[in-house]
């Protein structure tokens, strides 16, 4: 008897705003060690609520596959143009919202390593993985509202450049974990 299970788990960071969903018409740029982030990503109308110069949308997901007691997964770290948005458009506040997605990569590499060490249990996998998940994205938050607190949101120019060398350093820590595709 072969099971399947499909599950597809999405979420969006606007700074400190989460969902669960994301629009299929978006346009999205996977993370790419070889392509930074440029203002013409930036496609979204700003928000005219916000005193933020910038604000980078990205995505962490999962889709995982149950069939014939054995689990695959593929992961995705995306950015989002249309929901993205620049005031303040200088090459300092660039390398803040690229930071912003540097860190959404390392969480999708968190997760490879999580979930490729996940033991198989088919009484209770999909809660196992959904607690996976729910821990990677609780950490990735606090995370980000950590890098926008220390550096006030890039204005810190002496943080700012430590949290790029911090956030580098962990993207090599976790290098062995960047193929999850």
């Amino acid at each position: 008897m072969t099971s399947f299970n499909n599950i597809l788990l999405f979420t969006f960071l606007a700074f400190t705003s989460f969902s669960f969903a994301q629009d299929k018409n978006e346009e999205l740029i996977d993370w790419s060690a070889t392509r930074k982030l440029t203002w013409d990503d930036y496609k979204g109308n700003p928000d005219p609520n916000s005193d933020a110069a910038a604000s980078t949308t990205s995505y962490l997901g999962i889709e995982y596959n149950f069939s014939n007691n054995k689990i695959t997964y593929k992961i995705a770290c995306r950015f989002s143009k249309n929901q993205s948005w620049g005031v303040a458009k200088t090459d300092h506040i660039l390398g803040h919202e690229q930071g912003h997605f540097d860190i959404t990569e390392i969480f999708a590499r968190k997760l490879n390593k999580l979930t490729g060490e996940y033991k198989f249990n088919k009484n209770s996998y999909q809660q196992d993985l959904q607690k996976i998940y729910d821990d990677i994205q609780n950490e990735k938050e606090e995370f980000q509202n950590q890098y926008d607190n220390e550096t006030n949101y890039s204005r810190n120019k002496e943080k700012q450049v430590e949290w790029l060398k911090k956030i580098d350093k962990m993207l090599e820590e976790y290098k062995n974990f960047a193929e999850y595709n």
